[in-house]
């Protein structure tokens, strides 16, 4: 099996081929430019470089939200246009649950979070076993403090979850203090992913794709469309203003 994987949802643009068990390429990139303007050069400079036959890939991954709002339409757009030119299934990844793969095969229980900016975090908590993927509670955007609340219920849900915590994601720098604090005086233990391993991964969101593949869970080019979880800026602006239109 063939995975042609994006991501554009953050901070990080990522694309990956990988091959049943075998990463042929990944480019993770970090730095200033838009993902406009390097996520088709990437895909395309990890296709030359491993003489991949576009036609030869099984389907086509993409974050497929939650995410920056622009960054999920330019990871959207290309996927859609690659499956379309290809006729190729797309895998839409859940975001958060990617991410949470760059720890697959871990003991701990994973917890990525995304600053999702307005007091809020992408989030969700995942536990692997071996390269099975838990889902203990599905992404959704909610507050650190929230978050917080949710991983206390589930180890006193769920005593024999592990005691200890792995955040990643670009909310780490955000939050760490507040998260450091809160489980300051706890018997659980709390760590913080390396940089190699903090960022979005196209590898990582493909490993996921090729399970959810396996399982059936494709759409057509067609069919896909981000999932933002949340209302876009504009939109909660302008139902803001009409609510206090209303209000008045």
């Amino acid at each position: 099996m063939k995975i042609l994987a994006m991501d554009s949802s953050g901070l990080v643009a990522s694309a990956a081929i990988i091959e049943d068990d075998v990463m042929r390429a990944e480019y993770t990139m970090n730095y200033k430019k838009t993902h406009s303007q390097t996520l088709l050069p990437m895909i395309d400079e990890i296709v030359k470089m491993t003489e991949t036959d576009l036609n030869s890939i099984d389907a086509i991954a993409v974050a497929g939200g939650p995410g920056s709002f622009t960054g999920l339409r330019i990871g959207s757009a290309t996927a859609k246009g690659l499956g379309l030119a290809l006729d190729k299934p797309l895998v839409s990844v859940p975001t958060v649950q990617g991410l949470a793969y760059n720890y697959q095969g871990f003991t701990q229980l994973i917890c990525p979070i995304m600053d999702a900016r307005r007091g809020q975090v992408y989030t969700g908590i995942y536990r692997f076993h071996g390269r099975d993927c838990e889902i203990i509670k599905e992404q959704c955007a909610i507050s650190i403090e929230e978050l917080m609340e949710a991983l206390t219920e589930a180890w006193s849900g769920q005593p024999e979850l592990p005691q200890e915590v792995v955040f990643l994601g670009d909310g780490v720098p955000v939050h760490q203090s507040y998260i450091e604090e809160y489980w300051e005086k706890s018997e659980k233990q709390v760590s913080f992913a390396p940089p190699h391993m903090n960022g979005q991964r196209a590898g990582s969101l493909a490993m996921c794709a090729m399970q959810m593949y396996k399982e059936g869970r494709t759409e057509t080019a067609a069919e896909h469309h981000p999932d933002y979880l949340r209302l876009s800026q504009a939109e909660r602006e302008k139902a803001e203003r009409e609510e206090a239109k209303n209000s008045v």
